[in-house]
């Protein structure tokens, strides 16, 4: 009898990044033994962490999981590439160690595959794991061609069920997000250029253009502890966001299109940071703003991709 993609269940790997966290990722390691599907394999990734992990938890006690060690610390996006390709699945769960994983989330995020082959990336309903009634995000908006930003549907709100429709969306939300490995291979994996944010949607509008779908997967849910990684208040975000905004913008987009951003970049969105730096008296997150500004007057868009 031969048997459906369904119920042959796939090999899923599951790869989370470690800097630093032991203690975070022990919790999303925990997590993992609810999980009801059973053939998957977890790679953490440590990204040159200045204690050793294993002295922290031992990976031996969690269900098919391995440590690899890297000896620098290649950010989220070469991060992931490195423990992809050191990963056996059919299929990627690129996930955040500061989550907790749902028992069901694996055979869910799965299950729009199977139905769909144009499908190439699916992801679940994020929520807060502070407070579990409250989305994070239920899809995204379209990129604004103009700003270079987007919304999260349903961030910020309480979870009464209006998102409980799975649907395409416009970008995969790199916190959690499932994707076939043939279709990396087709696109390229993250581009290693931008380190940190903005990566997944380089990615997407890739997956896209393609002519592939990314599917929010409403019945799938995890659980964030936003911002653990970077830390909320680390000056270093106010580098990569910017950085990175411009550099998404200059890697995809037209020409017209291009020039009205670095307008409103220039003539609103910049002026009006500058002066809120210099208003609260932030001013090492003001130099890193502007550092990353002037990387991409130093840079090219497309090299390391």
């Amino acid at each position: 009898m031969n048997l459906s993609e369904e119920e042959r269940q796939p090999l899923v790997s599951i790869i989370t990044l470690n800097y630093n966290q032991a203690a975070v990722t022990t919790a999303f390691l925990e997590s993992s033994k609810s999980l009801h599907y059973k053939n998957f394999e977890i790679l953490v990734c440590d990204m040159a962490s200045g204690v050793n992990p294993s002295t922290v938890f031992d990976p031996a006690l969690y269900p098919h999981t391995r440590i690899l060690f890297s000896d620098k610390n290649l950010g989220f996006a070469g991060g992931n590439n490195w423990g992809i390709r050191q990963a056996k699945g059919e299929f990627i769960f690129i996930v955040n160690n500061d989550t907790e994983l749902t028992p069901d989330i694996i055979q869910l995020l799965l299950k729009p595959f199977f139905s769909d082959p144009s499908i190439a990336v699916v992801c679940p309903k994020i929520k807060y794991f502070d407070d579990p009634r409250v989305i994070q995000y239920a899809g995204f908006r379209p990129m604004n061609p103009f700003t270079g930003r987007t919304i999260s549907i349903g961030d910020k709100e309480l979870d009464n069920g209006q998102y409980d429709k799975s649907r395409a969306t416009y970008g995969a939300h790199g916190c959690a997000m499932m994707v076939k490995r043939n279709i990396l291979e087709k696109t390229g994996m993250f581009p290693e250029k931008f380190f940190l944010y903005y990566e997944e949607w380089d990615l997407s509008a890739r997956i896209l253009k393609a002519g592939y779908t990314i599917w929010y997967q409403a019945e799938a849910v995890i659980y964030h502890k936003e911002s653990m990684s970077v830390g909320r208040d680390n000056p270093m975000k106010a580098y990569y966001h910017t950085r990175n905004r411009i550099l998404y913008m200059r890697r995809n987009s037209n020409a017209f299109h291009l020039m009205i951003f670095s307008l409103f970049f220039c003539f609103f969105s910049m002026p009006k940071a500058i002066i809120g730096y210099l208003v609260r008296g932030e001013w090492i997150r003001l130099t890193w703003f502007m550092k990353g500004v002037m990387y991409n007057l130093s840079h090219s868009s497309r090299s390391a991709v």
